[in-house]
């Protein structure tokens, strides 16, 4: 994957309504702009790293970038579950995340359980991979510690 590490960063909008409500899985949604600046050649599927909203603190995700065909998304979408429980929604934060590596591409499923068991798997397998000192590292690159108005100013 020759773009990774992947620094990026936008405002959380409000996604399709699913990750919570249908899958139990709360996902932090980009603006089109930041889904349309992805490399072009940058592959659909999911991936793990690093993501901090605001000036919080860095946690663990797992990310989907592609179409989701279990629900036959026409528009690309950049989807982050942080692993991490939050007490509110962060919508109109800043999201920062650092995409450090990737479990598989995207596909089907032929339920809602089996989409719910393969996003688990991938979540323990962000978690095991994320652990090691190569990807450790990354939780600390002074990306998530710029002012915030370098942020704001798209730095």
């Amino acid at each position: 994957m020759k773009h990774l590490p992947y620094f990026c960063r936008g405002k959380v909008v409000r996604g399709f309504g699913r990750g919570s409500k249908q899958l139990g899985i709360p996902t932090a949604n980009f603006p089109e702009q930041v889904v349309d600046n992805l490399p072009c050649d940058f592959s659909t599927g999911i991936y793990y790293g690093w993501a901090s909203v605001g000036n919080g603190d860095v946690h663990k995700m797992v990310l989907s970038i592609g179409w989701n065909p279990y629900y036959k998304n026409t528009k690309k979408s950049v989807e982050t579950h942080i692993i991490h429980t939050f007490k509110e929604d962060f919508y109109g934060e800043i999201l920062s995340i650092v995409i450090t590596g990737y479990i598989r591409p995207e596909r089907n499923f032929s339920s809602i359980d089996a989409l719910i068991s393969a996003i688990q798997d991938d979540i323990e397998e962000a978690k095991r991979q994320l652990d090691l000192p190569e990807h450790l590292k990354l939780k600390e690159d002074n990306f998530f510690h710029m002012p915030e108005s370098k942020i704001m100013n798209g730095h």
